[in-house]
């Protein structure tokens, strides 16, 4: 048997860059942040909830659920996402379903995390 010519190398394209987050890192959603409707994103509410309309990526989303709609349009005034479920009144048995909504939401461009004030 031979021994490899080099040992292997951990990590990837993002640990050679540097420990500079990729922008898929900067929207991971975390309860404990403050998020807010993107700027380039449009609400409108509709009969079924909302459509969602991103001008940067022209993406189209479509909330279903017009507790998530007002989740969503509340954020800017929480200090934190947790505190807008709280607001919103989400119990602990239906937060994985919001927390999974919001999450998505954040994947997509479509919420932003706020700067502190």
């Amino acid at each position: 048997m031979s021994t490899p010519a080099s040992t292997p190398v951990s990590g990837g394209r993002s640990a050679a860059a540097g420990a500079r987050p990729s922008p898929s890192d900067l929207n991971r959603f975390s309860l404990d942040d403050a998020w807010t409707l993107n700027p380039k994103v449009a609400l409108r509410p509709e009969p079924f909830g909302a459509l969602l309309y991103h001008f940067g990526t022209r993406k189209l989303s479509f909330l279903k659920n017009l507790t998530v709609v007002g989740i969503v349009r509340s954020l800017a005034d929480h200090a934190t996402a947790e505190d807008a479920l709280i607001d919103a009144g989400i119990g602990e048995a239906d937060r994985p379903l919001y927390v999974q909504a919001l999450g998505a939401l954040a994947d997509s461009g479509m919420i932003v995390r706020r700067r502190a004030a």
